[in-house]
């Protein structure tokens, strides 16, 4: 039996799970919250409460990893605690989910997976330091460069309806998004035809500045579009104020020229639809 054990239980890998299990996968989740272990159940996931002493009963079992948990100030929380136990698992295949800021700031330009590497934020810069210590292992890895991520939960039309979506405008500023349906369908198209080694960029074909996205949301529900706000004079908390500090455009040809990938969503309008239409 194909057993995934997703390491970080979260938001995308959720959304491969409800693609894996009807086809008769076991998904092993881990989570810090001993509360969401029933909601986890509940959904056909076994949950795995983190930290845990050993990971080595849970490798045993698995067949595939996905490893969703971000870095933090001690680097990476798995490899911090589970470096040798993974050395020494036999996985099919591993799946890490980075993000595309560890490309820095294009000032708009177009990277792909061949760009070199150059941070601009101390996130970025941690991400690029987690896969290099992630290929060091010697696992069957594949690295998921995602863009920014939005779907059923995270969609902008909530903020829209309640007056606290913010258009923020800074000229030049572009950004790549991706739906989480179809991070999900990458991911599982990586296991279908794995290639350890590979490093994939996951994005929709349209990089489009942020204040766009809200107009179109507006638009959407029939609203106007929300304040514009000069970002030199804009109240941004450090963490948003980072999102602004690159701008780039992220190609996605790879996930279709080697995964065989067509976009459910190729667009923002399509997803922001999409989400409309299911009631988010």
């Amino acid at each position: 039996m194909k057993t995934l054990l997703s390491l970080g239980h979260g938001y995308s890998a959720d959304a491969l799970a409800r693609r894996l299990i009807p086809q008769g996968w076991q998904v092993i989740g881990t989570t810090r919250d001993a509360g969401k272990a029933a909601a986890l159940r509940a959904r056909g996931i076994e949950p795995l409460i983190w930290p845990v002493d050993s990971l080595a009963p849970a490798l045993a079992r698995a067949s595939h990893v996905l490893v969703s948990m971000a870095p933090g100030p001690e680097g990476d929380p798995v490899l911090a605690r589970h470096r040798e136990e993974l050395r020494q698992a036999r996985p099919d295949w591993v799946g890490y989910l980075s993000t595309t800021g560890v490309y820095g700031d294009h000032q708009g330009g177009w990277v792909d997976e061949t760009t070199p590497l150059t941070p601009a934020t101390a996130r970025g810069l941690a991400r690029m330091r987690a896969e290099a210590e992630w290929q060091a292992l010697g696992l069957p890895l594949h690295i998921f460069r995602l863009a920014g991520i939005y779907g059923p939960g995270r969609g902008p039309f909530e903020k829209v309806r309640n007056g606290t979506a913010r258009r923020i405008i800074k000229p030049g500023q572009v950004f790549s998004r991706v739906h989480v349906a179809d991070i999900a369908q990458v991911l599982e198209a990586s296991i279908t035809r794995p290639n350890p080694g590979a490093v994939y960029n996951v994005c929709d074909d349209d990089p489009a500045p942020p204040e766009e996205v809200l107009t179109h949301a507006a638009a959407l529900l029939g609203l106007p579009p929300p304040p514009e706000e000069s970002w030199d004079t804009a109240e941004l908390t450090p963490m948003a104020r980072s999102f602004y500090a690159e701008s780039k455009r992220v190609r996605n040809d790879r996930i279709k020229d080697e995964l065989g990938v067509r976009l459910i969503h190729p667009d923002y309008r399509s997803g922001l639809a999409a989400l409309l239409a299911e009631g988010d």
